[in-house]
C-alpha cells in the first residue's frame, strides 16, 4: 500500500498511516510487556492517537499560516526576517520526504517544544517519521533554551565532555560553531524521522516554498540558482537513506552542490535562531518573577527550592549558573542515572527490513542506547553529525551509558495538568513524581522485573546500562513522600509564560 504525496493535510496522510502500521507491527506475542499500565500497541497504534494527531496537525497548520501572515504583513529588521524564516522553517511539513512531518510535530509550543501527542508519550514514546511505519530510539528532545549550549568540548580537568545538542551530544557545533544549528540539520535526513535521502532535497523543497523570497532576503538571492537534475522530484520523493554506492542521489555540479550545502546550513541557522527568540526561550517561569523580586514561592515551592540547593543537590549538575550568567539548569555535561530499560520503545521491534528494504534497528530486541560512548566512535555518519576529533575516539568507554543533562526549565510544561510526557531519553518515566522518586530511591528500593507489580513505587528494575554509573549524586537522598512532593511543586514553577498576580 503505498501512500501518493501530496499537500494536502497532515490528518489525512497519518490516517493512513495508522492503517499501514496497524498491518505491519509486530504481532501482539512479539510486542514487548508493558508494566505500570504503559499499554503495548499490541499490533494497532493506540484508539486515540488519530484525535490528538489531528489536533496536532491543525495547531502546526495554524501555527505555519500565523507565521506566513507575520512575514508578509511586517516589515522586518535582519533578526526579525531569521526568527520568522526560521520559525516557517520548523512548521513547514513538506520539508520531510513524505511532505507530511514538519520538525514540530515531535516539538510543539504547547509541551515545551517536545512530544505534543500523548497517546505516543504512554506508549512508543519515540514518535513515527513520515515514512510512518519507522520509530526512532529516542524520545524527542526539547529546544527551549538549547541555543546556550556551548559548542562540543572535553574539559580535561572536569574528566567531562561539556556542550552540543542531542541526548548524544552528537550535534557538537564544530562546523557551523553552532550546536543548535547543527541539531536542525539533523532530522531532515534522518530515515527515521523526516527522511529525505539527500541534504539537496531540503534546498530544492524550499526552492518551490511560499517563503522563499524571505530565505533569499536572508541568505542571497542566489540561494536557490542551482540546476536541478530532471529526476529530483522523484528521487527526494524516495525514502532514504541513499545505497551505499550513491550517498548523493541528487547529481549536481560541484558549484551546485556548494550552493545546496550553502542553503542546508542556512536552514540549520535560521531555525537556531528562532529557537533562540524569546518565543522559544523566554525566562518568563515564576522561579524568574520570584529572582527579580516581583512575586515569592509559596511555602510548599520554597521548601523544594531549598531541597533543589541544599538536601537533593539536584544542582549539582541542574545549576542554576554564577554572577552574569542565565539561570539554565543543566551544567551541559552527560551522566548516566542507571535508567531502566522502557520495553514499549517501538524501535526494538524493527529489526525486520520495511517495504522499502530499510531496517531501523537490525539488532533487535538485543539493541542497547550506549548515548554520548556510541557517538564518540562514529567518525563517519550520512547525515555528517560525527565524531570531530579523533583524539576523543579513545574517550568513548568513559561515557558509554551517559546522556545528556537536559535543563529542567518547561520541563512540567502541557496543554492541560492531566496531559502525560515522557521524561529521560527513552521516555521510561511519565511523571515529575515518578523523576524524583528515582532519584531518591534508585539505590534504596529492591530491584523487580520490568511489569512487575510494585514497579515505580516500591521497586525498580536493573539498570538498562550500568556502565559508568552515576552514584555520587543520586540514589539514596533520605528524602521523605512530602519532601519529594515538596521539589516537584518547585520544578514546576520553571514553566514559562506565567502570569504574576
Amino acid at each position: 500500500m503505498a501512500i501518493q504525496t501530496s499537500t494536502s493535510s497532515l490528518v489525512g496522510l497519518l490516517t493512513i498511516a495508522v492503517l499501514i502500521f496497524s498491518a505491519t507491527a509486530p504481532p501482539a506475542s512479539e510486542m514487548p510487556s508493558a508494566g505500570s499500565g504503559v499499554p503495548s500497541l499490541a499490533g494497532q497504534m493506540p484508539p486515540e492517537f488519530e484525535d490528538q494527531v489531528a489536533r496536532v496537525a491543525a495547531e502546526i497548520d495554524r501555527v505555519e499560516a500565523d507565521a506566513l501572515r507575520q512575514m508578509n504583513q511586517t516589515t522586518l529588521d535582519r533578526q526579525g526576517q531569521m526568527r520568522t524564516l526560521g520559525k516557517l522553517l520548523l512548521f513547514d511539513k513538506h520539508l520531510s520526504v513524505n511532505q507530511n512531518e514538519a520538525c514540530s510535530f515531535c516539538h510543539t509550543p504547547e509541551t515545551g517544544f517536545t512530544g505534543p501527542i500523548q497517546s505516543l508519550n504512554l506508549a512508543t514514546v519515540s514518535y513515527p517519521g513520515s515514512v510512518r511505519t519507522r520509530f526512532s530510539n529516542r524520545k524527542p528532545q526539547s529546544y527551549m533554551y538549547a541555543t546556550f549550549a556551548p559548542v562540543l568540548h572535553y574539559n580535561a580537568l572536569q574528566g567531562d565532555f561539556v556542550g552540543g545538542n542531542f541526548w548524544d551530544m552528537r550535534a557538537s557545533g564544530y562546523r557551523l560553531q553552532n550546536p543548535s544549528a547543527e541539531q536542525a540539520q539533523g532530522p531532515p535526513t534522518n530515515p527515521v524521522e523526516m527522511g529525505l535521502p539527500d541534504s539537496a532535497c531540503l534546498a530544492y523543497r524550499l526552492s518551490q516554498a511560499p517563503y522563499r523570497a524571505l530565505f533569499e532576503a536572508v541568505w542571497g538571492a542566489d540561494s536557490f540558482a542551482i540546476q536541478w537534475p530532471r529526476n529530483v522530484e522523484d528521487v527526494c520523493a524516495t525514502p532514504g537513506p541513499p545505497a551505499e554506492s550513491g550517498l548523493y542521489p541528487v547529481h549536481l555540479s560541484v558549484e551546485d552542490r556548494q550552493r545546496a550545502d550553502h542553503v542546508y546550513d542556512g536552514f540549520g541557522l535560521a531555525a537556531a535562531a528562532y529557537e533562540a527568540s524569546p518565543e522559544v526561550s523566554p525566562f518568563t517561569s515564576k522561579y524568574d518573577y520570584v529572582q527579580a523580586g516581583r512575586d515569592q514561592f509559596s511555602p510548599q515551592e520554597k521548601r523544594g527550592y531549598a531541597l533543589f540547593r541544599g538536601k537533593a543537590g539536584c544542582n549539582q549538575c541542574h545549576c542554576e549558573g554564577g554572577p552574569g550568567e542565565e539561570p539554565l539548569f543543566t551544567d551541559f555535561t552527560a551522566s548516566n542515572l542507571g535508567i531502566p530499560r522502557n520495553p514499549a520503545l517501538q524501535f526494538y521491534f524493527e529489526a525486520s527490513p520495511d517495504k522499502l528494504g530499510y531496517s531501523a534497528n537490525p539488532a533487535g530486541p538485543a539493541y542497547a542506547d550506549t548515548g554520548v560512548g556510541f557517538f564518540l566512535r562514529k567518525l563517519k555518519s550520512l547525515s555528517g553529525q560525527l565524531n570531530p576529533d579523533s583524539q576523543w575516539i579513545s574517550l568513548a568507554p568513559k561515557f558509554d551509558g551517559k546522556f545528556q543533562v537536559p535543563t529542567l526549565r518547561n520541563v512540567d510544561m502541557r496543554p492541560n495538568p492531566l496531559f502525560v510526557k515522557a521524561y529521560m531519553h527513552n521516555g521510561y518515566f511519565k511523571s515529575l513524581k515518578e523523576v524524583v522518586h528515582f532519584y531518591n530511591t534508585r539505590d534504596v528500593l529492591p530491584r523487580c522485573k520490568e511489569g512487575d507489580p510494585g514497579e515505580k513505587t516500591s521497586c525498580w528494575p536493573a539498570p538498562e546500562d550500568s556502565t559508568n554509573l552515576n552514584k555520587k549524586q543520586l540514589g539514596d537522598l533520605k528524602m521523605t513522600d512530602q519532601e519529594e512532593n515538596d521539589l516537584v511543586a518547585f520544578l514546576k514553577t520553571l514553566t514559562d509564560e506565567y502570569q504574576s498576580h
